[in-house]
C-alpha cells in the first residue's frame, strides 16, 4: 500500500520538529521555524498538530524498549540497563534530545519525561526488586541515566561523550547495580 501524502507530510513536519526542538529548546523553536525546516507552510503544521504543544507531544514521545528479561541474570542487570539506555539513545532519532533538552524549562517536556520513566522504567524495577522499593531505587537509576544523557548528548562534555559504550557500561554499571539492589538505608 502506498503511503498517503498526508503522511509523508507528517513524518517531514515530525522530523523537522525534532531537530528544531532538540537545536533550540522548546522554548525558542517557533512553529515557523519547524514549517521552514520542514519546507511547508505554517499552516500545515497547525493542521496536522493543533498547536506547537500538540507538535511537541508528538515528536518528542520516546520509548525506552526495556528488555522483559532483566531478571534473568539478576548479578548483571545494572550493567545490562547501563547497555539497554546507551543503545537506545545512540539509536534515537531525536525523540529523547529533544524531551531532555526541553525539560528544564518546559513543563510539558519534565511531565513526559516523567511520564516515560514512570510508565516504563518503574514498573521493570519494581519486577526486578518488588513495589516497596521500587520508586525510589527507579528514581535514583532515573537521575544517573539522565544526567549521563545530559552530559554526553545534549552538554557534549568531553569526557562523558567520548567515552565508548564498553567503558560507560564498566563505569555506570555498578551504580545502577547498587541502585538495585544494595541496602539505601543510612
Amino acid at each position: 500500500m502506498a503511503e498517503k501524502k498526508s503522511d509523508r507530510t507528517k513524518a517531514a513536519i515530525r522530523t523537522a520538529a525534532r531537530a528544531v526542538f532538540a537545536s533550540v529548546g522548546y522554548e525558542r523553536a517557533t512553529i515557523r521555524d519547524i514549517a521552514r525546516a520542514a519546507d511547508i507552510d505554517p499552516a500545515m503544521v497547525i493542521r496536522y498538530f493543533g498547536s506547537k504543544d500538540g507538535l511537541f507531544a508528538d515528536s518528542a514521545s520516546f520509548d525506552l524498549s526495556l528488555p522483559p528479561d532483566l531478571d534473568e541474570a539478576p548479578n548483571l542487570a545494572g550493567a545490562r540497563l547501563a547497555a539497554h539506555f546507551i543503545t537506545v539513545w545512540e539509536h534515537d532519532d531525536g525523540g529523547f534530545a529533544v524531551l531532555l533538552r526541553s525539560a528544564a524549562s518546559n513543563p510539558v517536556a519534565a511531565a513526559q519525561i516523567a511520564a516515560v520513566l514512570g510508565e516504563q522504567l518503574l514498573p521493570a524495577v519494581a519486577a526486578l526488586v518488588g513495589p516497596q522499593d521500587a520508586p525510589l531505587r527507579a528514581a535514583l537509576i532515573a537521575s544517573q541515566m539522565l544526567g549521563l544523557a545530559l552530559t554526553r548528548y545534549v552538554l557534549r562534555l568531553g569526557p562523558a561523550a567520548a567515552m565508548s559504550h564498553d567503558e560507560i557500561v564498566a563505569g555506570i554499571g555498578p551504580t545502577l547495580q547498587f541502585y538495585l539492589y544494595g541496602s539505601l538505608k543510612p
